[in-house]
């Protein structure tokens, strides 16, 4: 092994972070946990990869390869803790943070950078500092506003062993097949395909039942057995292989992850009750405000029930309520991800069926005649929303119906960024932005939108953020602190109901092409009112009628409405008949709030 290696193994095993959070609770003074949300639409949740936001520590720069992005570039807690004025000035009031338990180190010249290869859930990653500077990161987070969730993963464990299936003790690959007579095949015991009997022993003579499950115990790697203990049995794992398919339930719920992430046996009560005393124990050290839990279309829904219940009991004894539970099912099937949110479940998931049918149907592919889709396609499913989400409270959760609550995106980790996708589209990013700061729920900004990055899929898109100096000269980050301020401004557009006043199927010439309108207000903010009229055509100036129809708003009849996100004045009277007419250029938007409600 070569002495640099070595001396960055040292250096991993000697940092600070690799104190185990039991040892701490006992040594250092417990925190005064808060609430300090009142509402959770109020927030402006912005999604940060620790590691690829600031540098503030050089200390903790080992095994760093700067421009390769699949490797440690040096983001850490501390640098953080040095940008919240970024963050204030952009408008987040909320901040979504990696996981930071230690992961396995790195497989294959890949490393665990995103936080996502759990190895042991009672130390922080020393990548990215120790407790102390966790702690005072949420503090810091607290004192300038800003709430911090923290992302967890309950569905499986990073690489922590192999399947013995040949029985000799060490991992193997085999190659098998002549390519002519015989297919060439591969298998690694690492990562074997999934097996519905369980991955099989083989011997010469044939199948010799389950394979031995053996953990790697070798510090020099920074691969040792999982703790809790719990993690360290193979009794705690279902031990299926990777998924194959995700078309068959039985693999979607017990396979492994591709890469060898290794599928917890989440049905045991010993494993749930391992999970929930090991987050609520980082919460109570650390006084975080949520969790975004991942991939919670992995596990079955029972365990979603014990979990929230036992996350928020405890934590409520604790004196920390309106704790967000938000939930990543990485799904387009609106149905599914609203099952998250029956009774006793989670208070909010992700909006991806949005993601997908809203900006990217609509905004991403607006300037591709053969994909792009109306604006009836928002209409249409945000009409669903009653029916796929809870319309009632979590009981002890945020106080929301989850409908009322969902987490709305336009890219994230794992979708390639809408700039790619749409091929620069400026214009469209912008007013989809619009409509993410506006619309009903919790909008999320994934760091770097920004900053008009353009990354393809993973990693490309887990871009350096601190190569940019943290500019917030530039158009988009403008756009972006200009919405955040009119939403703090006019609460229906944080709390208001919503009633879609216009929408259109046509893309082409028509004279309404890409109009959308909405107004929000009622339910919980009482007489405020706001109207957002949008226009997503590419191609042409658009209206807001069309023959033998125009735009019937909820506004008296003269009513003046001014436009406040135009940085020139602009204004629109309600006709006689209770109507708008309006024009809009190509991919713009108004938010038009009456004359004598302006602030």
């Amino acid at each position: 092994m070569k002495l640099s290696k070595v001396v960055g193994i040292a250096l991993i095993l000697a940092l600070p972070g690799v104190a185990c959070i039991e040892a701490l609770d006992n040594s250092i003074k417990p925190l005064k946990r808060a609430t300090l949300t009142d509402d959770w639409r109020d927030e402006v949740v912005y999604q940060l990869l620790v590691d690829r936001f600031a540098n503030g520590d050089v200390n903790n720069d080992y095994q760093v390869v700067s421009g390769a992005l699949a490797r440690y570039q040096g983001g850490d807690w501390r640098g953080i803790i040095n940008h919240f004025d970024y963050l204030t000035a952009l408008g987040v009031t909320t901040i979504w943070i990696s996981p930071v338990v230690r992961n396995v180190e790195t497989d294959a010249d890949v490393d665990a950078y995103h936080g996502y290869w759990s190895q042991d859930l009672t130390q922080t990653n020393p990548h990215f500092g120790d407790l102390a500077t966790l702690r005072l990161l949420v503090k810091r987070a607290h004192e300038s506003g800003i709430k911090v969730l923290l992302d967890v993963v309950a569905n499986h464990m990073g690489q922590v062993f192999f399947y013995d299936m040949n029985m000799n003790g060490k991992p193997d690959e085999y190659i098998a097949g002549t390519g002519t007579i015989s297919p060439v095949t591969r298998t690694t015991e690492w990562d074997p395909d999934f097996d519905p009997r369980g991955i099989q022993a083989q011997t010469s003579l044939g199948v010799a039942g389950r394979a031995p499950i053996i953990f790697i115990n070798d510090p020099l790697i920074n691969r040792i057995p999982p703790r809790p203990a719990i993690f360290a049995s193979a009794a705690a794992y279902h031990a299926f292989g990777r998924v194959l398919s995700y078309d068959d339930p039985k693999q979607v719920l017990l396979a492994d992850f591709p890469g060898g992430l290794k599928d917890l046996a989440t049905e045991l009560p010993q494993v749930r009750t391992a999970l929930i005393d090991a987050y609520v124990q980082w919460v109570k050290l650390v006084d975080f405000d949520g969790f975004r839990l991942d991939t919670v279309k992995h596990v079955e829904h029972d365990f979603w029930r014990v979990f929230s219940k036992g996350v928020r009991d405890r934590l409520a004894a604790e004196g920390k309520t309106n704790f967000m539970l938000v939930g990543e099912a990485f799904d387009g099937d609106d149905a599914l991800l609203g099952s998250y949110t029956r009774p006793g479940e989670l208070d909010s998931v992700f909006y991806f069926s949005q993601h997908f049918q809203v900006f990217r149907d609509v905004f991403e592919y607006a300037n591709d005649p053969t994909k792009r889709r109306g604006t009836d396609q928002i209409a249409s499913l945000w009409s669903t929303k009653k029916g796929n989400y809870g319309t009632a409270p979590q009981p002890g959760g945020i106080g929301l119906p989850p409908y009322k609550a969902l987490m709305n995106i336009i890219e994230n980790h794992d979708r390639p960024r809408f700039l790619f996708e749409s091929n620069g589209n400026l214009a469209a990013l912008r007013n989809a932005l619009t409509l993410l700061m506006t619309e009903e729920g919790i909008p999320c900004i994934y760091y770097g939108s920004e900053q008009e990055f353009s990354g393809g899929n993973d990693p490309a898109n887990r871009e350096v953020l601190w190569k940019t100096a943290f500019s917030t000269e530039g158009g988009t980050f403008r756009h972006i602190a200009r919405l955040a301020k009119i939403r703090q401004q006019y609460i229906a557009l944080r709390r208001g109901d919503t009633t879609v006043r216009w929408s259109s199927a046509h893309v082409g010439t028509e004279s309404d092409a890409g109009i959308f309108a909405f107004e929000r207000g009622g339910g919980d903010v009482g007489n405020q009112k706001v109207l957002v009229v949008m226009n997503v055509s590419e191609s042409q100036q658009s209206a807001t009628e069309r023959p033998g129809l125009g735009l019937t708003t909820a506004f008296a009849p003269g009513t003046i409405l001014v436009d406040v996100l135009s940085e020139t004045p602009r204004q629109v009277t309600v006709d006689r008949g209770g109507e708008l007419h309006m024009q809009l250029p190509p991919q713009s938007a108004a938010i038009l709030v009456p004359q004598n409600q302006v602030m």
